[in-house]
């Protein structure tokens, strides 16, 4: 997350950082204008998505899984709005995609229209494409009923 965090820092937009307390491990970055720590996974989890405009995964362990897993719930269960989910890495993602299709999705556990909700990209460039189509063919400004599902927990 680091890497999120500066290019922000030293971009236009304020970095924000969303901690989590730790025995050990965890330490906020040095490029955070705004630190959030939390003490409980679940609202980190549900605070990196409620105002999200996107959310591009990285190859990561079990927290990015876990947190991956999240957003997708959120999102498929409409408890938050509708954004590009995007997972940066076919060599990464690929097999995880694919037990998806032929476990989760060929046993009823998922709707095919679930999987609409992943783009797997591999370049940056493709990444910011995406996003950027996203938003142009929907608009950028959350519809009422999406204002309406921010204002709830």
């Amino acid at each position: 997350m680091e890497a999120a965090n500066k290019g922000a820092f030293y971009g236009k937009s304020p970095s924000v950082g969303l901690n989590i307390q730790l025995p050990h491990e965890q330490h906020n970055n040095p490029y955070q204008n705004i630190s959030q720590t939390f003490h409980h996974f679940f609202t980190r989890k549900v605070m990196f998505v409620k105002f999200a405009s996107a959310y591009v995964v990285m190859p990561g362990g079990f927290g990015t899984l876990d947190e991956l897993m999240e957003a997708l719930t959120l999102v498929q269960t409409g408890k938050t709005r509708r954004i590009p989910i995007i997972l940066v890495g076919s060599g990464f993602w690929g097999g995880m995609l694919e037990w998806f299709k032929t476990s989760l999705l060929r046993e009823g556990m998922i709707h095919a229209e679930d999987l609409d909700l992943i783009h797997l990209i591999d370049e940056p460039e493709q990444v910011v494409a995406a996003i950027f189509k996203y938003y142009e063919t929907r608009g950028f400004e959350p519809s009422a009923a999406e204002r309406e599902m921010q204002l709830n927990l």
